[in-house]
């Protein structure tokens, strides 16, 4: 059964979530580097070898009073092949350091503290979706939940997934993208010790 513990300790400490945020500039580096990530290059076109029919010339070569033309595939025909279009293989990712994307982290761990969406609780259940739904209810977590765990265990991961308005991550995947999409941030006691020691003073 799905157990709740309100709890002020362990908090995440000053040094991750209690930093100066200039700008956003970062932050939005971040979070489109994550999607960038994500992106899959799944738009395909016909270069003109590609393209079917075209084998005969669409007219003689002299006497028509028309531009020469050798076959349909042309690519300034309708339905010929397509120029410089892609191909399936791009790679839209972004490179962004790892120093850069732990400031970028503290930065949005720091503006969630500030809008005060950041909660530790404990969440364990048997793997039945209604302990986690009861479980939001009962802390009134509306909208979208992010719940950060130290690990995801088979139990909370069938407990979750087919409610569609949570989202479950261990605490060494926690991205800019995950934490500014959130409306509320779950994190679990022994989580905040991972990200403590994950983004904490002494680390870049």
């Amino acid at each position: 059964m799905a157990e709740t513990t309100r709890t002020t300790k362990p908090t995440l400490s000053k040094d991750v979530a209690g930093v100066e945020v200039g700008n956003h500039q970062l932050l939005k580096l971040a979070y489109d580097t994550y999607l960038a990530g994500r992106r899959k290059a799944s738009a395909t076109t016909k270069q003109r070898g590609e393209v079917s029919g075209g084998g005969k010339k669409p007219w003689k070569q002299k006497g028509t009073g028309r531009a020469r033309f050798g076959s349909s595939r042309n690519p300034i025909w309708r339905g010929g092949g397509v120029v410089f279009g892609p191909r399936g293989n791009e790679n839209y990712k972004l490179g962004l350091s790892t120093t850069s994307k732990r400031v970028a982290l503290r930065q949005a761990l720091t503006l969630a503290t500030k809008a005060k969406k950041i909660e530790v609780l404990a969440v364990t259940s048997s793997g039945k979706t209604k302990e986690v739904a009861d479980f939001l209810n009962k802390n009134k977590l509306e909208r979208r939940v992010l719940i950060v765990v130290d690990v995801k265990t088979p139990e909370l991961i069938r407990a979750t997934r087919n409610i569609e308005r949570v989202e479950l991550i261990s605490a060494k995947y926690l991205s800019v993208y995950h934490i500014l999409n959130a409306d509320k941030i779950v994190i679990a006691p022994k989580a905040v010790a991972i990200i403590n020691d994950w983004l904490g003073k002494g680390t870049k």
